[in-house]
């Protein structure tokens, strides 16, 4: 098992984002702003449902990394720190699943 986090890709991304390198992937795609970066992330999610339908599980991890990262990406580019959204995952896991969907009708 890997000590690995998701807390350190965002602490990498953050890191290459401010360094500016012209080599960096993840400094080239955040200088391309938001829609980039969002298209990415759609791109990527499509990859890991074609991925799970066919049942390819090395194709699942992979792509499943890439979701990731892209999600990691376009939250650093909104500001909005993984934290935010673990904080709402939290919450919502402290009713029921009907209960909280029925609590986001009409606004998510």
């Amino acid at each position: 098992m890997s000590d690995f986090s998701l807390s350190d890709l965002e602490r990498i991304i953050a890191a290459r984002a401010a360094s500016g390198d012209p080599d960096s992937w993840t400094a080239k795609l955040i200088g391309k702003g938001m829609p980039k970066a969002a298209q990415k992330l759609g791109e990527e999610a499509v990859e890991t449902v074609i991925a799970a339908v066919g049942k390819d599980r090395p194709g699942l991890v992979s792509e499943s990394a890439d979701l990731l990262y892209h999600w990691l990406v376009v939250l650093h580019i909104a500001g909005v720190p993984m934290s935010e959204v673990l904080a709402e995952l939290g919450r919502r896991t402290a009713q029921s699943g009907t209960a909280e969907k029925a609590s986001r009708q009409g606004g998510g």
